[in-house]
């Protein structure tokens, strides 16, 4: 009986003699390669934080971006250094794209919003405070988030719009330039002199220093209507003087007319009765 012991021992420590012998350079390079790319993972997050800082990231994207990238790279070094070993990793491969393809279509509508998100956080068509546009929705940029964007409207109603919906409509940034042009339609009578209305007009905005003199603002004849002459005004001001303006000129230019004699149409009908 003992010397069946023996022989199964004997056996056995030759199988591990053997497989240390073809296995043992293949597992301590295998070793080498696992600390080795531990590290270099370790510097590339690091490096990668960096270049996030200068690009002065959000602060809510950095870790997770730091933590998917790093988890991608270790995953990805684990399965190298099991194939380094002998480990058959095909099958392991395939299940893990399969999970992921599983995962990823479950979380479809989540995903794209996250995508979106990191897209206007990396490539920053606005910032939080702009006031904006998007697919139909204005408002000031209250927080840009992973999966949605705050709105605040000049209501101060919160608006929480999904990323994917402003990635995939058009965007307009109010914020973005430093000046805007204001403009007006004004419809005139046919009987009203024209050229008095122009002077009454560019004496008005000729007036108020915050309309810019580069580029220099004008009116002009701009429709012969039904029932006016419409003239077309436009001003150069500072982007955060648009309303102040806009909302001043409106009430000026009816008040500068009339007491000027220019008469402001508006739609009327003519009722003619026929007695037979």
């Amino acid at each position: 009986m003992e010397n069946v012991n023996i022989a199964q021992l004997e056996d056995i420590s030759g199988q591990i003699l053997t497989w240390v012998m073809l296995r043992g350079p293949h597992v301590f390079l295998a070793i080498v390669v696992l600390l080795v790319g531990l590290q270099i993972i370790k510097k590339m997050i690091k490096l990668m934080g960096r270049i996030l800082d200068k690009r002065e990231m959000d602060p809510t994207l950095k870790p997770f971006l730091s933590s998917l990238v790093g988890i991608i790279l270790k995953a990805m070094l684990l399965i190298s250094v099991a194939s380094m070993v002998g480990i058959e990793t095909t099958s392991f491969v395939a299940i893990l794209g399969a999970a992921g393809l599983a995962i990823g279509l479950a979380l479809q509508g989540t995903l794209q919003n996250f995508a979106s998100g990191v897209m206007i956080l990396i490539f920053k068509p606005f910032r939080a405070g702009d006031f904006i546009d998007a697919g139909g929705l204005k408002g000031t940029v209250s927080a840009i988030e992973i999966f949605n964007t705050k709105l605040l409207t000049v209501q101060n109603r919160l608006i929480i719009i999904p990323n994917s919906a402003i990635t995939s409509s058009s965007i307009v940034n109010f914020s973005t330039m430093d000046t805007a042009r204001v403009d007006f339609t004004i419809g005139i009578s046919y009987t009203s002199n024209i050229k008095t209305a122009k002077d009454i007009i560019e004496r008005i905005y000729l007036a108020d220093q915050r309309v810019l003199k580069d580029p220099a603002p004008m009116v002009a004849v701009s429709n012969l209507g039904n029932s006016s002459v419409d003239l077309t005004v436009r001003c150069w001001v500072a982007a955060p003087d648009y309303w102040d303006v806009f909302f001043h000129f409106n009430e000026q230019f009816k008040i500068e007319l009339e007491a000027g004699g220019i008469s402001i149409p508006f739609p009327q009908m003519d009722v003619h009765l026929i007695k037979e």
